[in-house]
This record gives structure tokens, sequence and C-alpha cells, in this order.
């Protein structure tokens, strides 16, 4: 593989890294299973792995730590922080006094004494990013995390850290990672050039738009059964997403590639894009994403893609994407009923 820099930290990774979210109870609970998976990634050349401290409650990262015995120095090992990882309240969320709990449960699981990329997993409008980042800061003085990033921030969000971070003397966001496929272009609008403008890697997650360009999900036929259809139906089951399927496979079939292999090339063309997320549950998956590493898509074949998701636009709705307050919220852009009627 042709190792990529990871933004401006001087470390070099490969550019398919093996996401885990699907190793553990909600993908593959054969924890065997899921360490010869990671096994046979590493001896493919991928030394990027990312997981999480959620990710099947903690499960995924301890599958990960099994894996990794004796191989650690060779690895650039990722996680994140922010997902609920219990009742109480408090034990969620950006601020400094989950961090320091989470990343040692974290360093715990994963049987290691640093994290070489430590990810707030989504934004937390309800606290400063100053606290998080002085609390991260604290962790790479601390020897325990060696760069720290972000995933799923709007692009305002991205900039206001790197401000805060200029501002206040504080470790700065080295990597974001954003959604990002065919079918869901939104991030080259922002996104992907404020990584390219701040030097920021770019790790993007769901290359394969949660299994929908995998040719599995297709117009007028029933969908697998799977999890991903029982979590995120509007997407797995969104007519414009699948109509795009539909135009894109002949697309791949006269250039003679799977889908799959297509949708790969394609997020890797970019060029702020450092690597791209792969998430197998078996080894088959595994094998046949490798299988398509070294597919180079010619300019004639983006141009037909752009004819399908034109650049810098969604398809349809993207599952687990991050809606800031003034979107989820109502009363943030409603005004109140008394002083509509009152207008």
């Amino acid at each position: 593989m042709q190792y990529r820099p990871l933004g401006r930290t001087g470390v070099k990774v490969s550019p398919y890294c093996l996401g885990a979210m699907m190793f553990g109870g909600i993908g593959n609970p054969d924890h065997d299973d899921c360490i010869r998976i990671i096994h046979k990634a590493l001896d493919s050349g991928v030394n990027l792995i990312d997981t999480a401290d959620r990710y099947s409650a903690g499960e995924s990262e301890v599958i990960v730590g099994k894996a990794l015995k004796g191989r650690r120095d060779t690895v650039v090992l990722a996680t994140k922080v922010h997902g609920p990882m219990g009742e109480d309240p408090n034990q969620q969320g950006n601020s400094r006094r989950w961090i320091v709990q989470a990343v040692e449960a974290s360093l715990r699981r994963l049987q290691t004494d640093h994290i070489d990329l430590y990810q707030i997993h989504r934004p937390a409008p309800d606290t400063d990013i100053e606290e998080t980042l002085s609390a991260l800061t604290d962790l790479i003085r601390a020897g325990k995390v060696r760069a720290i990033g972000s995933s799923t921030f709007p692009a305002s969000e991205m900039v206001e850290a790197q401000w805060v971070s200029e501002r206040r003397g504080l470790a700065r966001f080295r990597t974001e990672q954003p959604p990002y496929s065919i079918l869901n272009r939104g991030v080259e609008r922002e996104v992907l050039p404020l990584c390219q403008s701040y030097g920021m890697g770019a790790l993007v997650w769901s290359p394969l738009a949660k299994g929908l360009l995998t040719g599995r999900y297709r117009r007028n036929q029933a969908p697998p059964d799977s999890l991903r259809v029982k979590v995120f139906p509007e997407q797995m089951g969104d007519a414009r997403n699948l109509d795009a399927v539909e135009r894109l496979v002949p697309i791949a079939e006269a250039a003679g590639l799977s889908l799959t292999h297509l949708a790969m090339a394609f997020v890797m063309a970019h060029p702020g894009v450092t690597s791209a997320i792969l998430g197998p549950r078996t080894m088959a998956q595994l094998d046949d994403l490798l299988a398509g590493a070294e597919v180079v898509l010619s300019d004639d074949l983006l141009d037909r893609i752009d004819e399908v998701v034109a650049p810098g636009t969604d398809s349809g709705p993207m599952g687990a994407m991050y809606a800031p307050p003034a979107v989820s919220q109502p009363g943030l852009r409603r005004r109140p009923l008394a002083e509509r009627a009152a207008a």
C-alpha cells in the first residue's frame, strides 16, 4: 500500500482504515473470528484501526486490544469518546469530567498505555469546546494520547475548534472523520476543503453508504435481513438512494468493476481524503474490499458518477448524521406562537 500522511502529524497511514464497529455484539460476536479479520487486515498492509468506546458497549475495544498483543507498536490506533456508556447522564458527552474517565477505560480495554488518535465522536452543544480541548491537551501532555480529532463535526464547528486552539494555546484537532460516499457528497462543499486548508487528515466513514453501494439493496426488491434496515429505515429504503444505485450499477458493470469497488475507489479519488474506513463483519467482506484496493477511476468514470449524484450534494437522507440544535429542536427555529400571531 502507498501510505499517506495523517494530516501534518508526521504519521503515515494506509489508505484503507480497518473500522471495528462490527466487532462485538452488534455485528460479529465471535472474538476469535474478529481477531483473525484484524490480523488479515494488518498482514495486508493496513496499519490504521479505528474503534470507539460505545461500539458494542466497549466490546469492540476489548477485541481490538486482544488482537494487538505483540503488534501494538506497528499500528496507528484510533478510538473515540462521546456516546453514552451507562445510565448515568454524566457517562457521556465531551466534558472534562467524562473524557478523563473514558480515556482510562478505553486504555484498559485496549490493553495499551497510549492512544494514537483520540477523537470526539460528535459535537456536544452543551459543552464549551475550550473545555473539551483543554482536557484533551492535558491527555496529550500526560502521554496517554498522541493526537486528537473530531468526527462528524459541521464545518463551522471545525473552524471554531481551530480558532479556540490557537487563541488558548491548546492542542488542535488533527483529523476529522466525516461521512462520505457517492450517495452522500455534502462534505465536498466545506468539510473536506477545510481539512485541506487546516492540514487535517480526513478518515471518511460509511464509504459504502451503510451497504447501499454493495449492490444488495435494489429498487423493487425486498431488502436483505439487515440491522441497518432496522436502524436506518429512512435511508435504506429511500427512493432517491435506490434510484441512484440503479444508475450506478451499469456504470460499474461497463467498467468491469463491482459496485463496491467503484464506490471505494470514488472516495479515495478525492485529494482531501486520507483514508477510507472499512467496516467488515466477516472475512469474506474484508477480502472483497481489499481486492479493490488498487482500483483507480478514470476522469470519464468520475464524470459519469457526477451525473448521477452531483458534487457537493446528497442523493437522499444519511443515517447517523449530526443534527445541530438549530435543526433538531423546533423551539430554536420557531418564534413563540403568541409572537407569530401578533405579527
